[in-house]
């Protein structure tokens, strides 16, 4: 049944589930809360259990990677095996979601979306300080869990609301906040939706307590397996740029590339010869943050049916291969940009003509397994380059954009002023291809949803621009008020 919190305890990993709304508990072995978690260890083991529910498909082992591309312009679906076929067109109710997922193989499964991975995190604030253990490793947990929380807020709050300062017609409405476990009826509770204000607060927070907690890690290191200080000041910053927060999102975009070692030229990033390879390293050479998946992680088809390799590429025999470059994404590039070669050009078996298969998703680790970058370097050389210009500092903005240009195969640029903006986002269109950015980036700027071939663009004052909340969960909740236009 839906809208339920399971709480599970399987092996020596606790996972435990939240909803928004109402619950349900559904204990499967007999380990208890108070064995599995008597210490530090105890929630170290849940940590790890939030984690791995980042790597999902319904998230970012695909869904948060390859639908923004395809509901903007980045993405064209080649075959009509069905997936993405919605979204390519911006269909009605045909978005991102997140609120409650159901596995993409198996309509008939039940799974409380990201609620489930910030349940986790709560559980681990509310109980951690309670417990016996070592107060470094303690320290450690705690600031993962403010961060998986604020990462899960966050993009709650880019899919089902608008940024502050860009409601349309007023209308402010985020996403339910919960900041205290669930864990049975007695804690269950029905709760309206708070303003983008309020959760954009919330998550800031949490990114600042995670900073203060959090141990610090290096680039190209198995740091970036977890998260780090860097990669709390580095999604922090990114989250203050959504804000329009603009100096703060200068001044911690630069605590972050200190944090990593990356200096105001561009030292720290890949050069451009290594920069397609650096996408079949284990960690990517650039990651701030990364997913590491095992084979172990993966049931024997997954990485046939869903992974991004299958979706993206042919490297391996039966691949999906649904998935490829636009064609206004592939005529952007400029010459010399080595970002190009991110794209080869290949057959589709039993249709006529040239595809591209990327480069980026070739499951280096066999099988079609792979790591999941979710945050890079360059994003921080982007996000200051961004907030420098919105606070009318070109130089500063042209200094950043050529620190990154200069490790991707291109010269120095002398933009201003319009043309730098543009310059801006076109640059955070090709670094980021297939990586999940290019719908957040025009939505956040109130900009019109451009879109590639026959497809009409989206205006920003659309309806479809927000997700819609399931609709069983507005039934079940009368304090829930769903997006506008669809009721």
């Amino acid at each position: 049944m839906k809208n339920i919190i399971k709480i599970l305890f399987v092996g020596s990993a606790l996972a435990m589930g939240a909803c928004s709304d109402l619950l349900d508990t559904e204990p499967r072995q007999s380990l208890t809360p108070d064995t599995a978690l008597a210490d530090v260890e105890g929630y170290q083991s849940l940590a790890y259990s939030m984690y791995g529910r980042t790597r999902g498909f319904d998230y970012y082992g695909q869904v948060m990677l390859v639908a923004p591309d395809v509901l903007a312009d980045n993405l064209k679906v080649i075959a009509n095996t069905g997936r993405y076929i919605g979204e390519e067109a911006n269909a009605d109710r045909k978005h991102i979601n997140l609120w409650e997922f159901t596995e993409i193989d198996d309509a008939s499964d039940n799974n409380p979306g990201v609620y489930a991975s910030i349940n986790d995190a709560n559980i681990i604030i509310a109980g951690i300080d309670d417990v016996e253990g070592d107060d470094n490793l303690r320290n450690r947990v705690k600031g993962e869990a403010y961060f998986i929380r604020a990462l899960n807020y966050f993009d709650l709050a880019r899919v089902y609301g608008y940024e502050p300062g860009q409601e349309v017609n007023g209308f402010d409405l985020s996403v339910i906040l919960r900041t205290t476990p669930t864990l049975g009826l007695s804690s269950a509770d029905f709760r309206a939706r708070s303003t983008n204000d309020e959760v954009y607060a919330q998550i800031v927070s949490d990114l600042n307590d995670a900073i203060d907690l959090l141990p610090s890690a290096s680039l190209g290191t198995t740091g970036v397996y977890r998260a780090s200080k860097g990669a709390a000041q580095a999604l922090l910053a990114r989250v203050y740029l959504y804000m329009a927060n603009y100096s703060e999102a200068e001044t911690m975009a630069s605590n972050a590339m200190v944090s990593f070692g990356l200096t105001n030229n561009g030292s720290g990033l890949m050069e451009a010869e290594d920069y397609v390879a650096g996408f079949s390293t284990a960690p990517n050479p650039e990651s701030l943050f990364e997913v590491e998946i095992r084979s172990q992680d993966w049931l024997s088809t997954d990485g046939l049916n869903n992974s991004m390799c299958s979706l993206l590429s042919n490297v391996y025999t039966g691949a999906q291969f649904i998935l490829t470059v636009s064609d206004d994404l592939l005529a952007s590039y400029e010459a010399g940009d080595v970002r190009l070669d991110t794209w080869a050009a290949t057959v589709r078996e039993g249709t006529a003509g040239t595809f591209y298969r990327s480069n980026k998703w070739l499951g280096h680790k066999g099988d079609f397994l792979e790591n999941l970058p979710i945050m890079r370097a360059s994003e921080l050389y982007l996000i200051r380059a961004e907030a420098r210009y919105k606070t009318s500092n070109e130089v500063g903005a042209r200094a950043d954009l050529n620190a990154l240009r200069s490790k991707r195969g291109l010269g120095n640029t002398a933009a201003s002023g319009t043309a730098l903006m543009e310059l801006i986002m076109h640059e955070n269109r090709v670094e980021f291809a297939t990586e999940g950015h290019r719908w957040f980036d025009l939505k956040r700027n109130g900009m019109t949803i451009t879109k590639s071939g026959s497809f009409e663009p989206v205006p920003y004052t659309d309806y479809r621009i927000l997700s819609p909340i399931p609709q069983d969960e507005i039934i079940l909740n009368e304090l829930l008020e769903n997006n506008p236009q669809y009721n």
